[in-house]
């Protein structure tokens, strides 16, 4: 069973986002991928969908989800199941980051409005 370092893992980074790449097919991982996101304080919601279901599960600080058009608040410890095909987005709009670990099944795919679907390069 491979060990993947969170010290080694690669770092995708985008505005306001940063994605530690833990499981997926490159790093040896056959139906399950799972990142870690920091999440900076006052980053908006980027509001797209996944053609899977994807899990969050807040490590630290807090969130507010919006799935389908309706606000969840989010802490620490909380999960949010984002069904496959709704639209959804999590907001930091906090003084302190969000950390939160992702999980999603392999070859699952993102698409931002008007756009194409696509594998995010943390889970390929």
């Amino acid at each position: 069973m491979p060990v993947i370092s969170g010290a080694t893992a690669p770092v995708f980074t985008l505005p306001h986002v940063t994605a530690i790449g833990l499981a997926a097919p490159s790093r040896g991982a056959k139906e399950t991928c799972a990142w870690r996101f920091t999440v900076a304080p006052g980053t908006p919601a980027a509001e797209h969908s996944v053609d899977r279901e994807e899990v969050f599960v807040l490590l630290s600080g807090g969130a507010i989800a919006t799935l389908d058009g309706v606000e969840h608040p989010l802490v620490s410890g909380d999960a949010l199941i984002v069904p496959p095909g709704t639209p959804f987005g999590i907001a930091n709009p906090y003084d302190e980051p969000l950390e939160m670990v992702a999980v999603l099944p392999v070859g699952g795919r993102a698409t931002m409005p008007g756009g194409e679907p696509f594998v995010p390069p943390w889970a390929q």
